[in-house]
């Protein structure tokens, strides 16, 4: 038998095509007065984000704005908001976007309560028994259907000073609501799609195959590979397809409740590609997956034979490593027809940064749930991997 655990699933999620609309009436039942808005600058300057605002200024609802998040969003961004949100005598913190600007509202909670720096709270550092203080409430409206940060407790920031991302964690840091309506991610280009859709799938694959017992996360991971299977490649080809857009918000959703058991080596590599090469989250995820996957075959073969299955392969004419095999194809197939770069040196990335690189993931607290044990030259001979694609 495992050990005792604690199972929690608390967020109360608002879903469908014209939920936004519900904004207003979320803010009344919090009984907050006036948010802060956390977003990024071309988000900004979108028309859906003029949507949003328009669902405020309708409902006659005071907000002040904070837009400088930065793609993957630094401690700096972190206490300019804060500075924002206690200037303008905020009480509640919207975060809508990408997974930055919602990382980022919900570390403003922290900061805007405990006061600091945000590194002060790095989870690696004891930093989650530091947050004592009751949090001004976060709603999350996610714009692209990857991240999943809606209905997380963690918020991932880059330190301006030491180059690297450190992660943030506290229950109080779950948002209040979490907004889901596919009709925000439409105007999303492709390749972000793509690339954020490949990091939701990340998320369910590494979050099945994560050792920690969980056996609730291990059945919404299984539904959340399956969605992000059957719409991904949809709701690339097809932006329209608000059914397809919707099932991918709800596969990205699903990856970050079940990444409560914790991911694995793939978001190792690459949270420290983000922070060395600044490349894309998701993109990163997609193109080290593979990879990461072969790696793992022979710890991680039963849980890969059950991808297998998402994807539609009979796998009981199989055994268990030949099935698990098939995922991987089908993997790389899924990341052909939808866009991904096969390797990370089509990306840019350079070999002299390889150790950069390596030593960052290996800091990063992700590989320790991988399913085979990671060592330094372990991650280094998949970041090899990865880069010849």
């Amino acid at each position: 038998m495992h050990p005792i655990t604690r199972f929690s699933f608390p967020t109360t999620i608002i879903y469908g095509p014209g939920a936004l609309g519900e904004l207003p009436g979320a803010l009344q039942e919090l009984s907050v007065r006036k948010p802060l808005v956390v977003t990024d600058a071309g988000f900004a300057g979108t028309g859906t984000y003029q949507m949003f605002i328009e669902v405020l200024d309708n409902a006659a609802i005071p907000y002040a704005q904070y837009a400088g998040v930065q793609p993957n969003p630094q401690d700096k961004d972190v206490k300019e908001a804060a500075y924002a949100y206690k200037e303008s005598t905020c009480d509640c913190i919207i975060g809508i976007g990408g997974g930055s600007p919602m990382d980022t509202a919900k570390a403003v909670a922290v900061l805007s309560a405990m006061g600091g720096s945000i590194g002060d709270y790095d989870i690696q550092e004891g930093g989650g028994s530091r947050i004592t203080s009751e949090l001004p409430p976060v709603i999350a409206i996610p714009t692209t259907a990857g991240t999943g940060s809606e209905v997380g407790k963690c918020a991932v920031i880059t330190s301006s000073s030491q180059g690297r991302k450190f992660m943030v964690c506290h229950p109080g840091m779950l948002p209040k609501r979490a907004i889901l309506d596919p009709q925000l991610t439409v105007s999303l280009p492709a390749h972000l799609t793509a690339a954020t859709g490949m990091d939701a799938l990340t998320h369910n694959i590494e979050s099945l195959t994560s050792p920690e017992f969980h056996p609730m996360c291990d059945g919404i991971a299984v539904k959340g590979i399956e969605l992000a299977v059957q719409n991904l490649e949809r709701a690339v080809q097809d932006p329209g397809d608000i059914d397809a857009r919707g099932f991918m918000m709800l596969a990205s959703m699903m990856g970050a409740v079940a990444f409560q058991k914790d991911l694995g080596a793939c978001h190792s590599l690459s949270h420290a590609l983000s922070a060395v090469c600044a490349l894309q989250h998701g993109l990163a995820n997609a193109v080290c997956l593979v990879p990461v996957m072969q790696f793992n075959l022979d710890a991680a073969s039963r849980q890969y034979q059950i991808v297998a299955a998402c994807f539609g392969v009979r796998t009981q004419d199989m055994s268990e490593k030949e099935a698990a095999m098939a995922a991987i194809e089908r993997i790389k197939e899924l990341n052909r027809s939808i866009g991904i770069p096969a390797s990370l040196k089509e990306l840019g990335v350079r070999k002299d940064q390889f150790d950069e690189i390596v030593e960052k993931a290996y800091r990063d607290p992700c590989h320790a749930t991988n399913p085979k044990p990671c060592t330094k030259e372990d991650l280094k001979l998949i970041l090899q991997n990865a880069w010849e694609g």
